[in-house]
């Protein structure tokens, strides 16, 4: 059935996220055992701009299956297309070039000055780009009836025809990066029981009602960063049993729902860095004891709960860093890293203000196990007392 979850697939400890349907898959790509404790490596691990989707999916910590970039890919798309074009070999919408593989045609349009019409019949992908679109016609994709992925990335699109993408059942990827969208229409996704990537970064949402989503049955990859989130309706991921990746980041939440990861079934990645995050509850993350990859550095948290991480025995990767934390709760670290496991990805404890009291003996007994996976060791500092200021955590926990 095409809404069917794709398993999960061996040998994950690569950081890749697991292909999905579609020809074109992102996945966050975390920085390799030989750079950790490296300041630097942590800083460029960070631009990555998760989205690992965005950007047209085009950011440069992020990679396709079997560690394809999505930009070379992009290129050598375009490259192919100029040689097809210059070649004479296929009809072409105006302002757009075509090219033709087997049976199957890409249609690539930049900057047209209207949506392309008509599309040829056995289209398959389309990305019309970087134009001054603020609306598309409501049977734009009327004659493409076995389109796979769609790319409209920085356009000025403010709104979408509710039956927008009713012609098209099949579709897997939809790429809407960097337009003006302050709202989707109830219905859009009714008949997109296939659709596997959405990509909604960069917009002017600042809120997403969970009825929106209605109809994403195979979704695997969600990106909403980049834009003004507030907050997120109750039940938002309810109906995403098949949802791997969530990318809230850089928005402006302050609040998580208590029920927001309650949907997925096997969720890999939760993204929620550069907001406005001050506590972490005990029972977020309980909903997902598979989560692999966990981003909240640059937010505001002061305080992280007893038993947060309680179950998360399969984390590789945990990022608190550039928060307000001086302290942890005692056994906050019971599930992570060894003496149960690796993280194979490491941690990062870097930017906050710790006070280095009795308060984090547990802390430090946990570090200097697992220092080996722990960046930006030098940055992870204390602030008080005094008589410790400026010392390493990991020089104040080698000396207990």
């Amino acid at each position: 059935m095409p809404w069917q979850c794709q398993p999960r697939e061996p040998g994950a400890g690569d950081g890749a996220r697991r292909p999905g349907p579609g020809r074109l898959r992102w996945v966050l790509k975390p920085p390799t055992p030989a750079s950790r404790g490296s300041p630097s490596a942590t800083r460029k691990h960070k631009s990555k701009h998760p989205a690992a989707a965005g950007g047209s999916v085009q950011d440069s910590e992020t990679s396709g299956p079997g560690g394809h970039n999505p930009r070379l890919s992009r290129t050598l798309f375009l490259l192919v297309l100029s040689m097809a074009s210059a070649q004479g070999g296929f009809p072409s919408p105006r302002g757009c070039l075509t090219y033709q593989y087997v049976k199957n045609i890409s249609v690539a349009c930049y900057s047209p000055s209207t949506f392309p019409s008509p599309l040829p019949s056995n289209t398959t992908h389309l990305a019309v780009e970087f134009s001054n679109l603020t609306q598309l016609p409501a049977n734009a994709l009327q004659g493409a009836p076995g389109l796979l992925e769609l790319h409209l990335s920085s356009n000025r699109l403010e709104e979408l025809p509710a039956k927008l993408l009713v012609p098209v059942p099949g579709l897997k990827v939809l790429d809407l990066t960097r337009n003006a969208l302050t709202q989707l229409p109830p219905g859009l996704f009714w008949a997109s029981a296939s659709l596997h990537t959405l990509v909604l970064k960069e917009n002017r949402l600042e809120v997403v009602q969970a009825s929106w989503l209605h109809g994403l049955k195979a979704l695997g990859f969600l990106d909403l960063s980049g834009n003004r989130l507030r907050m997120l309706s109750p039940g938002l991921l309810a109906n995403l049993t098949c949802l791997r990746t969530l990318d809230l980041g850089d928005n402006q939440l302050e609040v998580l729902p208590p029920d927001l990861l309650r949907g997925p079934l096997d969720l890999e990645r939760l993204l929620l860095q550069g907001n406005r995050l001050r506590a972490l509850s005990k029972d977020l993350l309980l909903p997902q004891p598979g989560l692999r990859y966990l981003f909240l550095h640059d937010n505001k948290l002061a305080t992280v709960a007893a038993g947060a991480f309680q179950g998360l025995r399969q984390l590789d990767m945990l990022d608190l860093s550039n928060n307000l934390l001086t302290t942890v709760p005692r056994g906050l670290w019971a599930s992570l890293g060894k003496p149960a496991r690796d993280m194979q990805d490491g941690f990062d404890l870097s930017g906050n203000p710790w006070v280095c009291d009795q308060n984090l003996d547990d802390l430090y007994r946990w570090l200097v196990v697992n220092r080996h996976t722990m960046f930006s060791q030098n940055s992870t500092c204390c602030t008080g007392p005094e008589a410790l200021r400026g010392q390493t955590l990991l020089a104040v926990a080698g000396s207990q």
